[in-house]
């Protein structure tokens, strides 16, 4: 599989504290990956570097074969890197269609106006329960809604990989199994992801393959259903019984 995303020796610091130690990984063309494991392992310090929002101490960012690293957020999102990030960072004073039509905003169409907003009514289409309150505030909107919302508008910004940071975070159970399947459908349509999730049991039963973080470096990594029978995976994430080994 053809290398999208290339992520080399990844560094990122803040002070003294070193958060990500030399993350080495790739994610392939039309492919999901995960990032898992505990709190304060690296996982979102490693997304919003490669979206730009943290610089790195050191190391290589490529999407398409072309160097990142270092480039400012807005830079990144026009490469096409898009990251959905952990608190979903809706408007929410605005309204439902005017936070899609700002995520459609993100990046020129060639067609001009219409084709955006042709694509805005697509995510309506593909959220309904958006299009029943899209006149309604954003703020306003429950948590599984506005997690839709900040979906929707990422993937208006055309992203060439969709970086999702703690979907799941913050929704019951049932919503949960429902973000998840859209995010399912959504990579069956074609998009590729990066998804960095606590609910470990719902990312490697969505991803393809998988990398654990421990204190800012892969500690495991493989197959997601692979890694999702490995006793060790099982015992420090999924709520497994098994014997130290």
């Amino acid at each position: 599989m053809t290398a999208l995303l290339e992520v080399r020796d990844l560094r990122v610091r803040y002070g003294h504290v070193e958060a990500v130690r030399g993350l080495s990984f790739s994610v392939g063309a039309g492919e999901m990956v995960a990032l898992i494991g505990p709190n304060g392992a690296g996982k979102s310090s490693t997304l919003n570097a490669i979206a730009g929002l943290v610089r790195p101490a050191s190391g290589s960012v490529k999407l398409q074969g072309r160097e990142l690293v270092g480039a400012p957020a807005h830079a990144t999102m026009a490469a096409g890197i898009v990251l959905v990030p952990e608190g979903r960072a809706i408007l929410g004073r605005m309204s439902v269609e005017e936070n899609l039509v700002m995520g459609a905003e993100a990046r020129p169409w060639p067609a001009g106006r219409e084709e955006a907003q042709a694509a805005v009514e697509q995510q309506f289409a593909r959220f309904p329960s958006l299009q029943r309150r899209r006149h309604a505030l954003a703020g306003a909107l429950s948590g599984g809604e506005q997690q839709m919302l900040a979906i929707a508008r990422g993937l208006l910004a055309r992203p060439v990989i969709l970086l999702l940071d703690e979907p799941s975070m913050g929704l019951a159970p049932q919503l949960v199994q429902q973000i998840f399947q859209m995010i399912a459908d959504i990579h069956r349509a074609g998009t590729t992801i990066l998804l960095v999730e606590q609910n470990a049991r719902m990312a490697l039963k969505t991803a393809q393959n998988a990398f654990v973080l421990e204190r800012g470096e892969i500690a495991l990594h493989g197959p997601a259903p692979q890694l999702a029978a490995d006793p060790r995976v099982q015992a420090a994430y999924l709520g497994g019984d098994v014997e130290a080994r």
